[in-house]
């Protein structure tokens, strides 16, 4: 999700595009390395799902009832450089490795 106060996702959210359900979430749970509520999904799309259609497109995905933005990768979200993790500790004045 891209709120990072947004609420947690567990199973069975649905996931929207526009008007309609386009698939649900099958797991979730909070990416304390990516700092957001992280959750692996099932999408159905006539023509099939690509990177372009996930990039391109705005989905939300609903939680008790309230839509949140969420973003949608067919790649990992987590920075396996640990650039965030060199920014965060350059930012608090220390020096990064």
């Amino acid at each position: 999700m891209n709120d990072p106060d947004g609420p947690l996702l567990y199973h069975q959210e649905p996931l929207w595009v526009g008007g309609s359900v386009v698939g649900h979430v099958t797991s979730g749970a909070f990416g304390h390395r990516v700092g957001a509520s992280l959750g692996l999904a099932y999408l159905t799309r006539e023509g099939g799902i690509d990177t372009e259609f996930l990039e391109e497109t705005s989905f939300e995905v609903e939680v008790a009832g309230k839509r949140y933005p969420a973003d949608a990768k067919l790649s990992v979200f987590y920075d396996p450089r640990n650039e965030k993790v060199r920014d965060s500790i350059n930012d608090s004045g220390n020096r990064s490795s």
